[in-house]
Formats: C-alpha cells, structure tokens, sequence
C-alpha cells in the first residue's frame, strides 16, 4: 500500500490541490479564501504524508528551525498578498492591451502563466549561483540541513522580491488578470510543498517533467558546485536547456547531505538569517563531494 501512495502522492497532490483551485475560481465570489482554505488544506497534508511515508525520519524532527520556517512562511506569503493586491496597478501601468489569451478557459491561462513565470524564476535561481550578490540572499534558502515541504517557503525577502519580480514582470507586460495571477500564487505555493516534501515517493518517468523533491534534493546538496543543478521551479524543461538537469538513482540524499558546506556556522535563528547577507562572509573548505557523485549520470534509472 505504501508503495502505491508514493507512486500516487506527487501527480494527486498537484493536480488534485491546483484542479481544485481552479473549480473554486470558477464558481466565483469568495474565491481567494477558497484558495486560502486550500492552500491550508495541503499544508496539512502535507505534513500527514510526511509523516506517514517518510523518506528520511531525520527530517521529520525539526531541528531548532520550526520557529524560524514559520516566520519564513509567514512574512513571505505576506509580500504574496500584498503583490496580488497591487496587481491590477501594476497590470494598468505596464500591460500591453490585447497579449493576453482571455478568450483560453482559465485552466489553460494558468498553465500559460505557470509555463512563463517558471522560465523567469529559473533563470533568476541560475543567476543566484552565479552572482555573489545574489547568492548571499538565495544562501538563506540553502541553509537548510533537512528537507521537508513546509521550508520550500524559506527564503530571503529581498531575494524573494527578486526571484518574483523575474517570474511574474513578462505576466504583468502581457496582462495578467487578477484571478490568473491568485491560481498561479495558489499553484507556486502547492508546487513549492511537493518541491521540498519529506515524502519518499516515486516518480518514475516523470522525473524528467516536474522539478519534485526526488530531484530537487540534488539541489541543495552540501558540497559546492555540485549542487548547482536542478534550478526549475515546475518543470526540468529549463534545465535540460540550461544543461544543469542532473539525476542519480543509486545516490540518496539523506541526513548530513544538505546545506552549505563551506558556512556550517550559518546562522539558524530567523534574525540573523535576514542580516547574514550583509555581513563578511568567511568560508571554509568545501566537503569532498561522495564518490558515487562523480560518476557519470544514468538518466534510464529509476526513481
């Protein structure tokens, strides 16, 4: 039975909580806080999966870091809702009249708008490994020694600002209704949960389409340049352009992998984290990457 549900959980989880989404802005008034309430459903979720198929019981258990992701979480879905709601300015300031596709039903707006803002947001993320301006505010998010779907929303603000800004500006260029732009919110928030879940599920073919947590792992892996692959936010499509798409069937991420290797004095407390940025940084040697790391990438293996 286990094993079924973690074949089930990803595909049932997204389409099921973002379907929804849409019925709920179908059917019309009171539909942001039907989104809300969804949103809220799949945290709980969420955290029910977690626990019942764990894919490392490590992470389970929080680790100074509950406090702090919470206040993550709150502050940056805070500046979400505050964007939605000075949404319609900015689309009066900078829309092109027309560029919308309004006559698509609102399924495939959303799908169109998730394909556009996941180009720039990727872009944005492989550009945060690549600047050092950058990287100090997208360290905040790499900081994290354990996975699980609630800290996908760890992030810098500022960084945050920056990483949407990217995502969301061709929308704004192109016009972007108002309840598009609440779904695309609603389907970020969902994405990022199954991004970073703690659930041991499989996805066998579908690896190569959707940036889950079996591939995005690799991501945050500890020991320098190697985690710089695995940068989309929805799709793999990015990255397989980019040429980061990196995938090991006979490597678990686990306790110990993650973080940044060479700050493992990276503040932990919510504070701090904020401020770290702006400090000197002073970095020690990298870990060694694992040997079974090095080897050459066997995409025909399962997941």
């Amino acid at each position: 039975m286990k094993r079924v549900l973690g074949w089930l959980y990803a595909p049932v989880f997204f389409a099921g909580f973002i379907g929804a989404g849409v019925g709920v802005m179908e059917a019309g008034e009171g539909a942001w806080g039907g989104l809300l309430l969804l949103f809220v459903a799949a945290l709980g979720v969420s955290f029910l999966a977690e626990w019942s198929l764990p894919y490392e019981l490590a992470w389970n258990r929080p680790q100074g870091d509950r406090l702090r992701d919470i206040l993550h979480a709150l502050v940056n879905e805070s500046l979400n809702a505050v964007g939605l709601l000075a949404l319609p300015g900015l689309v009066a300031l900078l829309a092109h009249d027309g560029l919308w596709l309004q006559a698509w039903p609102l399924w495939g707006q959303l799908l169109l708008a998730i394909v556009i803002a996941d180009c720039g947001v990727t872009l944005a993320h492989y550009a945060s490994h690549r600047w050092a301006w950058l990287w100090r505010l997208h360290a905040v998010h790499h900081s994290v020694v354990r996975l699980y779907g609630f800290n996908g929303l760890l992030k810098h603000p500022l960084h945050q600002l920056l990483e949407a800004s990217a995502g969301l500006l061709p929308l704004l260029v192109l016009g972007i209704p108002l309840p598009v732009a609440q779904l695309l919110a609603l389907a970020i928030a969902i994405q990022l949960l199954l991004q970073h879940s703690n659930v041991d599920m499989r996805l066998g073919p579908l690896r190569y389409v959707f940036a889950w947590a079996p591939v995005h792992r690799f991501h945050h892996m500890k020991y320098g340049r190697a985690g710089d692959v695995n940068f989309g936010l929805f799709f793999n499509l990015w990255d397989w352009l980019l040429g980061t798409a990196f995938y090991r069937h006979d490597y678990s991420i686990r306790q110990g992998d993650l973080g940044i290797g060479s700050r493992p004095d990276y503040p932990v407390d919510y504070w701090p984290q904020l401020l770290e940025p702006f400090r000197t940084q002073r970095y020690k040697a990298e870990p060694k990457v694992p040997e079974a790391l090095r080897r050459p990438v066997n995409p025909a293996g399962g997941a």
